[in-house]
């Protein structure tokens, strides 16, 4: 399988559709490089890759 990149929007919608309200849409636009594609990918890893997206932005705006 072959890496594949994903906007953030997609992991959310595909395991946790209904957090979409709880996110900026600059966040939902965030691309994420998956190394096994969407198709592999596991709740657990979702939730993951969701947690430190969040972690991210918030970094950022702190920062600003």
């Amino acid at each position: 399988m072959e890496m594949e990149t994903v906007k953030l929007s997609q992991i959310v919608m595909k395991w946790f559709p209904e957090m979409i309200p709880f996110f900026r849409q600059s966040e939902l636009n965030s691309m994420i490089v998956l190394r096994d594609g969407l198709n592999i990918l596991e709740q657990d890893d979702a939730l993951e890759i969701i947690q430190y997206s969040i972690c991210e932005h918030q970094s950022h705006t702190l920062l600003h």
